[in-house]
């Protein structure tokens, strides 16, 4: 048999050959199984000899809606308990085993101090009391509801409200709204400590109780008026009725009766209106969120302000019943302060350019040094007034034309901030370090805590403004060193004296019992008449009532002090110098953690400044 190979070559095939070839194959198979089987066989030779292996069969568990692989059931189900017995014994150490919480820090002396000092002022309020007494004056109640009523053909309708001034009751307008002033004056630096300390909320009820009555005083929704009130109650020995003064009777502010006197100012209240008006326009910062409150306050203000300007004169003449208690000794400085705290709450260069001219700087005396330069007061308000504008040099530069003078003031608070400090001589100090600002007259302490807040205000000014101190002279004096006075006088105040004694009622151990106070020297469930109390007066015995927070008016020239009810210059307190003490104590509260003061509230309503451009100089002539 002939065939043909693919490439075209000729293809034998042979019978015979194919059945020789067919038995040879055959052998060569057996052979090769005997050889194979001689040896273990790897999976893959025994799946071709035995074929596919027999699968095992799953096992699963029926959970009604599903099937579900045994195994991973199993494994799901052990993970679950064991992660739920973990947790639980986690949980089980975690209560039994004993573990301290993390308490928030306790309050500093100043924080402490600073709740008792506020407490003073709802002591002091006048007229219907607030429902919420939110420090619970228990032995305090409704007073004066007639104050102001009845009185035919006069500007005012109605002056219940306001506070009393010391231990009396009457209502001196002049240094009431010096002390809303510095209460709105500290809140508006340093509300973040305030609400630290928990009392932002209260001090803002007290500015505003001042300032809802100060409204009342006056023609506040007039763009101009011609008189105001100027006190209510009288106190001048030998004036007037002797059984309706409010100086010679002894007795509660509840329990009067008689009707009060009423003195109103109706030309030259420079000081006066102008001190008011500084009242209401700081206070307009503070409720500035409140914007109906704030612009009646700055109305207010405004109107105050054109009146103080109109006639300039001393409010306190000769022969009136306030020269006998607050006698104002300028004007000029109340008209810097009160144009300043204008600018600030309305942003009208008007009032900047008023208070920044060499004339009302040299007659508010900036350019003198006389023995009281650089005491703050309810009188003097020249240094706070300086340091206020000096806030606006550092921390928005105005620049010409206003340079000229507050770089003067700038000047003249450094000065003021280096008499402070023991290394110099203008102000001598008592044996136990208290800083003699009214050389050696009574009640040094208010001027002391005056000092001590503008201290500590102007170096957190330099802090916030990145300068680390100031020169006295050729000297370098650190921002530390100028809070180390503020705080050595306000712990001088506290019970660090040679007496070991707090001046601050109610503050520490040892403080002052025989407060001279009306309301805290007589009983509450006893009624007295106008001489009947003068028992209490004289009394020996402790104050039934104590007036927490107060800070009397402290002790000599020598550190001594007498704690007697009949003597006022030892132990009686007053708004002013509770408002001074108030704000050193918030000054110096809290510590870094709570922070420093607040730049930009007080620039709220100032419009950016861009200083204009200087005067070309004058031409050159040979």
């Amino acid at each position: 048999m002939y065939g043909r190979d693919p490439w075209g070559g000729p293809l034998e095939i042979n019978a015979a050959d194919t059945l020789i070839d067919d038995d040879r194959r055959s052998r060569n198979l057996q052979d090769l199984d005997r050889a194979g089987l001689s040896r273990p066989l790897d999976e893959t030779q025994q799946s071709w000899l035995l074929g596919p292996k027999e699968l095992k069969k799953k096992k699963y568990v029926d959970l009604g809606c599903i099937l579900v692989s045994r195994k991973i059931f199993l494994w799901t189900l052990g993970i679950v308990v064991a992660t739920a017995f973990l947790s639980g014994f986690i949980t089980l150490i975690v209560r039994t085993v004993p573990h301290h919480k993390h308490k928030p820090p306790s309050p500093d002396n100043y924080t402490l101090a600073l709740r008792q000092a506020l407490n003073f002022f709802n002591a002091q309020q006048s007229g219907k009391l607030p429902k919420k007494n939110i420090n619970n004056v228990t032995w305090r109640g409704d007073s004066c509801l007639q104050d102001g009523k009845g009185d035919q053909g006069q500007s005012y309708t109605d002056l219940v409200g306001g506070y009393y001034d010391a231990g009396d009751a009457i209502k001196f307008n002049f240094p009431m709204s010096y002390a809303m002033t510095m209460l709105s004056w500290s809140v508006i630096e340093y509300s973040t400590k305030y609400e630290a300390a928990g009392e932002l909320n209260h001090v803002k009820e007290l500015i505003k109780w001042g300032t809802d009555y100060f409204l009342k005083t006056f023609n506040s929704t007039a763009d101009t008026i011609n008189v105001m009130v100027e006190q209510v109650g009288y106190g001048s020995p030998g004036g007037g009725d002797e059984l309706h003064n409010d100086h010679y009777c002894w007795m509660r502010p509840e329990d009067i009766h008689y009707k009060r006197t009423v003195s109103q100012c109706y030309s030259g209240c420079s000081d006066l209106a102008a001190e008011m008006a500084a009242a209401l326009a700081s206070a307009s910062i503070v409720f500035k969120d409140n914007r109906l409150y704030s612009e009646k306050l700055v109305l207010g203000a405004k109107t105050l302000y054109k009146f103080a300007t109109f006639i300039k004169a001393r409010y306190s003449k000769p022969g009136r019943d306030s020269s006998n208690f607050y006698n104002s000794t300028l004007f000029w400085d109340e008209l810097i302060w009160g144009g300043a705290w204008l600018y600030y709450a309305t942003g009208n260069v008007t009032y900047l350019s008023d208070v920044t001219t060499h004339t009302i700087a040299n007659h508010a005396g900036a350019f003198g040094n006389s023995s009281y330069y650089g005491v703050f007061s309810w009188d003097n308000k020249l240094p706070g007034a300086q340091l206020l504008l000096t806030r606006m040099r550092l921390f928005l530069s105005p620049g010409y034309p206003y340079e000229d003078i507050l770089s003067a003031f700038h000047n003249h608070t450094g000065r003021v901030m280096c008499s402070y400090l023991p290394d110099f001589t203008k102000f001598k100090r008592t044996k136990g370090g208290l800083i003699k600002l009214n050389h050696g007259d009574p009640q040094p302490l208010q001027y002391a805590a005056n000092a001590a807040f503008l201290a500590a205000l102007y170096s957190d000014y330099l802090v916030a403004a990145d300068t680390p101190g100031w020169y006295c002279g050729p000297n370098f004096y650190t921002t530390e060193y100028l809070r180390d006075f503020s705080r050595s006088q306000i712990d001088y105040i506290l019970g660090k004296n040679p007496r070991k004694m707090s001046y601050v009622v109610g503050y520490g151990q040892r403080y002052p019992k025989h407060v001279h106070h009306r309301g805290a020297s007589i009983p509450r469930n006893k009624k007295e008449s106008c001489t009947g109390g003068w028992k209490w007066k004289k009394s020996k015995d402790a104050n039934p009532n104590i007036i927490y927070g107060a800070m009397v008016a402290g002790p000599d020239k020598n550190d001594g002090f007498h704690d007697v009810r009949t003597n006022y210059n030892y132990t009686e307190p007053t708004l002013a110098g509770n408002a001074g003490l108030v704000a050193a104590l918030v000054a110096l509260s809290g510590g870094i953690a709570v922070g420093g003061i607040d730049k930009n509230t007080m620039f709220s309503a100032v419009p950016p400044l861009y200083p204009a451009t200087p005067p070309p100089p004058a031409p050159w002539t040979p």
